[in-house]
């Protein structure tokens, strides 16, 4: 069941803060700060990996440190709603390594993707590899001026 909700106790949660917050800490660590024996923290990190509750554990870039210094929301809109125009988009997209977000909306716009480039140069090459692989009815972007928060963590 993928939308089953998975019961977790205070020191679940404390772990997952924890470990939101510096995936890098050692399990020694980890169990010290909350209190915890090393083989139950590292029992209970396992069962949550195993029910899909820590999907992955990562480091976080700084975009513009990477030279990705222009954000963009790309609105998409279109008139054909069958299985097969939606794989061949989900690839296309999934495909283009500057998308690193891809939502199905509901409302006014189908479809919007996040994306990180350098400028706007690199988003309309992007722009024009997003169009070329489906038909699409309506494509426009929005441009981040400023990044006011932004959160990797889920509040648990």
């Amino acid at each position: 069941m993928a939308n089953e909700i998975k019961k977790l106790d205070q020191n679940d949660r404390n772990i997952l803060k924890a470990l939101q917050q510096d995936a890098s800490l050692s399990l020694e660590n980890l169990a010290a700060q909350l209190s915890l024996s090393t083989n139950a923290c590292w029992r209970r990190i396992k069962r949550m990996e195993a029910d899909g509750i820590i999907a992955r554990r990562v480091a976080i870039v700084e975009p513009e440190a990477v030279g990705l210094g222009m954000t963009a929301f790309v609105a998409v809109r279109t008139n054909d709603h069958s299985d097969q125009w939606l794989k061949k988009f989900a690839a296309a997209a999934s495909g283009i390594d500057e998308v690193v977000e891809f939502y199905r909306m509901a409302g006014e716009v189908d479809y919007m993707l996040k994306l990180l480039v350098r400028d706007m140069a690199d988003y309309d090459r992007v722009y024009k590899k997003l169009i070329k692989a489906v038909p699409l009815s309506d494509v426009s972007a929005s441009f981040a001026m400023e990044r006011i928060k932004y959160e990797t963590a889920v509040p648990v």
